[in-house]
């Protein structure tokens, strides 16, 4: 028996309402003689019910947002993944096997890289710890990390070894095959020292450690002796595992293995024996074993386990999904979610992740919009946001069409060169100048509408499909970078007036110009409103 908290009767115990299920869970408390409305209830205690843990939503939403507050060191096997696709249409006459008409080529981090990508996209400050080899593929991985703002000086060089790649082969939207170029050799004492001294650096401002082996040899007995040793009674350390043999991962906070490898480092065939074997062998505070399709699995001392199913819409690739979940899970944990409410985020996240073509990241705000419902899917992506999703879209055949300017005060001209652009291909893009540059183009005085407000409204067209913020002198790299099939200016243009021009045609896009509407500019609309208001003012009347 508790006080109501409206009318401080004793009463029953109330439950919040959930918006999935349309049920009423929780903990308010209230007496028989307090009747609230269902929008009442909504707005006192909104929470979710997934199977038997309970998300008070308030609570999800700060620990989301406090992701941003966090700083995270990932220690593990560090590798690119890379992609080619392709076409096939013939037999080669040397043997009876394909021949890949290569296209394209693309890629992005993986193994404990893809980790860092994931912490980042998440809003996190992330320091990461590994080894690669003196080769081009090493360079491209530093590469990739300067451009997500990630200090490289804790990635330490091994000419004795290759950096860890995975290409795979796609034609048709399937692999076909994939290549590995490693070594699984563990690495030497003095690269494991130079580990150990960067954790040591480090350990002071991270709240939590992500280990993540894919057996290539980095992390070593040694380092984790060294790591758990340290953490222990202080810092979470979470672990991704590989291999027969768990024992190496003893007293670390928790293991995030698939139901393969907890089966085989355990000798259970049943999930539930496995997971309860390794939390007491290995005396863990938790452990998480991924089922694919089925979810994932929760063990804790003393506990009955927690199965959470799979969330996944739509399989496309599960390339990165583990990825996916101990980046989540660990910011769900140091951010004061229980480890149920962290299962169920990481849960959505690599749900949300199979559903996008290879080894991909989520977003703070694609997290919340699909938790909770309250972001609204967005038109207005980062950089890096919209290339995930245009490589992902030319995946499945669409022709992406690109078009950039200032957009300020949007009139009648603006939307019938949007609407033309829109019709030559799938997806228009509109890469948006930002207020500075506008000014460097424009003058002082614009824009008059900011780089926020014009994006929103040119978002709010249904022929634009993404809006980006860009600086002018980005514009070459962009393009590089999203690789459109089309580029469309104004006619006011000639050919010969744009540069850009070089770069589409480089990589077999075209140039189309669009007739604009003639007597109608944002120029023109300002001067209008200045000349009139200088106009009514002079009369002498006031509003």
């Amino acid at each position: 028996m508790k006080v109501c908290k409206d009318c401080l009767h004793f009463g029953n115990e109330f439950k919040g309402f959930c918006r999935l299920t349309n049920t009423c869970v929780g903990s308010l408390y209230s007496c028989d003689s307090w009747k609230p409305s269902l929008e009442t209830i909504k707005h006192i205690r909104p929470v979710f019910l997934f199977n038997s843990v309970t998300l008070d939503l308030d609570k999800v939403i700060k620990a989301i947002y406090d992701f941003s507050n966090h700083s995270v060191l990932v220690i593990g096997d560090i590798m690119l993944d890379e992609y080619i696709f392709g076409s096939v249409d013939r037999i080669s006459p040397e043997a009876p096997i394909p021949v890949l008409d290569v296209k394209r080529k693309t890629h992005t981090l993986g193994g404990a890289a893809n980790v860092v990508n994931n912490l980042v996209a998440l809003g996190a400050k992330v320091y990461i710890a590994g080894v690669m080899g003196n080769d081009a593929t090493g360079e491209c991985l530093k590469s990739e990390f300067k451009k997500l703002d990630i200090a490289t000086n804790g990635i330490f060089c091994d000419p004795n070894r290759p950096t860890t790649k995975k290409t795979r082969i796609i034609a048709l939207g399937h692999q076909m095959i994939r290549m590995d170029y490693e070594s699984r050799n563990e690495i030497d004492r003095n690269l494991e020292d130079k580990i150990i001294n960067y954790f040591k650096d480090v350990f002071p401002v991270c709240d939590i450690v992500l280990i993540s082996d894919y057996a290539k040899g980095v992390v070593t007995n040694r380092i984790l002796n060294e790591v758990i040793t340290t953490c222990k009674n202080y810092k979470p350390v979470l672990i991704d595992p590989k291999g027969k043999d768990f024992k190496k991962y003893k007293g670390a906070t928790g293991i995030t293995p698939n139901s393969k490898e907890a089966s085989i480092a355990s000798n259970c065939e049943d999930v539930d024996l496995a997971g309860k074997k390794l939390l007491d062998e290995l005396k863990l505070s938790a452990v998480f074993i991924t089922k694919g399709k089925k979810g994932i699995s929760l063990f804790e001392k003393e506990k009955l386990p927690v199965n959470i199913p799979a969330m996944a819409r739509e399989v496309y690739d599960v390339s990165g999904a583990g990825d996916t979940v101990l980046s989540t899970l660990g910011l769900g944990i140091v951010s004061g979610l229980t480890y149920p409410e962290s299962v169920v985020l990481a849960n959505i996240a690599a749900g949300m992740v199979v559903g996008k073509f290879g080894t991909s990241t989520i977003s703070q705000a694609e997290l919340l919009d699909n938790i909770v419902g309250i972001v609204p899917p967005s038109k207005i992506k980062k950089r890096r946001e919209l290339k995930q999703v245009i490589d992902y879209l030319k995946t499945q055949g669409k022709k992406i069409v690109f078009t950039n300017g200032c957009f300020d005060l949007l009139h009648i001209g603006h939307i019938h060169f949007l609407k033309e652009s829109k019709k030559l291909g799938d997806i228009l893009i509109v890469a948006l100048d930002s207020d500075e540059s506008v000014r460097n183009i424009k003058g002082n005085g614009r824009p008059v509408i900011n780089q926020i407000e014009r994006a929103q409204i040119l978002s709010a067209l249904d022929c634009v499909d993404y809006v980006t913020i860009f600086s002018s002198k980005e514009l070459n790299f962009l393009l590089k970078e999203l690789r459109p099939d089309i580029l469309t200016k104004g006619s006011n243009y000639r050919k010969e007036q744009i540069i850009e021009s070089e770069i589409i045609e480089s990589f077999g896009g075209k140039l189309v110009l669009i007739p604009i509407t003639k007597g109608v500019s944002s120029s023109k609309i300002i001067h209008n409103i200045i000349n009139n208001y200088s106009a009514y003012s002079n009369t002498g009347l006031h509003c």
